[in-house]
């Protein structure tokens, strides 16, 4: 069954479930998905404190010089009470004792005979972090599907948060098929190429954050095959490349078949990587990509990324394309939705000089990649584009059209 793109997204986040829960310490949390909703459970700051080293003062001291009466430092418990006629030294992050107005750098005092002689424009409030101006108590702080990065545990620990439930991470199985593909560590005859799908697709998917088992490359045989599935079976998601097309060796999909597979989608309408199939096992995930390198990877940034972005928990789950103006002309064959990699600096998308389904060396250029209409001949200078990012996750919580 040949879908749309939008039709393949809408079955893949239909079909794929969030992983379950656990509870970490916040240390262990970077790069997980929360799985609970956070609220402040109090103030920050708790107290009102000084946001420089200077005194504290009175409004109507300003132009007066004032006793210095003691020193408070960050983390001192002063009980004292600021009169008329004095001032305080107080150093930044101390509690504001009672009766201070304003704070005055020190920088702006001179001395005087004892004491320190003040300007005479004091203004309320002046250098003081009032109670709960950063965070109030029982604010929401953080949301179910919130992804944990450095900023979000700086969050949890100004509240004093130890553990956080998250979802789980996915587990991703891979493997390759084709009888003339050999690992980087092997040695090729002139009839056999390396495999690069397979590195490429494991370092991709580590990169988004999931757990990966390598399960080999299989043989373009139905028993070889069905053995590297067994293995790869206790995994979340299985991701394989090769075997999808219709060519006389072209086991993979029948392969799945004895295990249970129902397939969701077996055809895409889109170039390259048409073959493209995606269904499960039980409560497992499938992805079958083409064995063309630039096919493969760029399916795996559309359906393979959705798969995992669904999995993960995370609330921002759809891909979210940046607009771009096109740096040169480009003439295309219409027919069918065309993915084209290339490079995005911000402002402009350049197509990559070449970008045959075979190719590797456009993946190594790129960063992103734009969907041109069926019907598409032509995207001239300067049009409107939306990119595709493949090195930056941008996601929103809602579908957006990605061409």
């Amino acid at each position: 069954m040949t879908v749309s793109i939008e039709k393949a997204l809408e079955l893949i986040y239909t079909n794929t479930k969030r992983k379950s829960l656990k509870i970490l310490p916040i240390e262990e949390a970077l790069g997980y998905i929360l799985a609970e909703d956070i609220t402040a459970t109090h103030n920050l700051p708790p107290y009102d404190n000084s946001a420089m080293d200077g005194y504290a003062v009175k409004i109507e001291d300003s132009d007066k010089c004032v006793r210095v009466s003691c020193t408070i430092f960050a983390g001192d418990n002063f009980q004292g009470e600021l009169k008329h006629g004095e001032a305080i030294k107080i150093m930044t992050g101390a509690r504001i004792p009672l009766g201070t107005q304003c704070i005055v750098p020190i920088e702006d005092t001179q001395e005087c005979q004892n004491g320190v002689k003040l300007p005479d424009n004091l203004v309320i409030s002046k250098h003081i972090r009032l109670s709960g101006e950063d965070i109030k108590k029982e604010t929401l702080l953080l949301s179910c599907g919130d992804i944990i990065d450095a900023h979000q545990i700086t969050l949890l620990a100004s509240q004093g948060i130890s553990h956080v439930k998250v979802y789980k991470k996915p587990r991703v199985a891979l493997f390759a098929s084709g009888n003339e593909l050999k690992m980087h560590f092997e040695q090729i005859t002139e009839y056999q190429l390396y495999n690069t799908n397979t590195p490429t697709l494991l370092s991709r998917v580590k990169e988004l954050g999931c757990e990966v088992e390598f399960i080999g490359t299989a043989a373009d045989t139905l028993e070889d095959i069905h053995t590297h599935i067994q293995s790869a079976l206790d995994c979340d998601f299985i991701i394989t490349s090769g075997g999808v097309s219709v060519g006389d060796a072209d086991f993979t999909k029948e392969a799945f078949g004895i295990f249970g597979y129902e397939i969701l989608f077996d055809k895409i309408a889109i170039k390259p990587g048409k073959p493209t199939t995606f269904g499960k096992i039980g409560n497992k995930v499938i992805l079958n990509l083409p064995g063309n390198p630039l096919a493969a990877a760029l399916n795996f940034e559309l359906f393979g990324r959705s798969i995992i972005y669904a999995m993960s928990g995370q609330k921002n789950k759809y891909i979210n394309p940046i607009t771009a103006k096109m740096k040169n002309d480009v003439t295309l064959r219409s027919g069918r939705r065309t993915v084209i990699p290339g490079y995005f600096n911000g402002e402009y998308f350049t197509v990559c000089e070449q970008y045959a389904p075979g190719m590797i060396s456009p993946l190594a250029e790129a960063n992103s990649f734009i969907i041109t209409d069926e019907n598409c001949t032509e995207v001239p200078k300067e049009t409107p584009v939306k990119t595709i990012s493949t090195k930056f996750s941008f996601c929103s919580a809602n579908f957006i059209p990605l061409s």
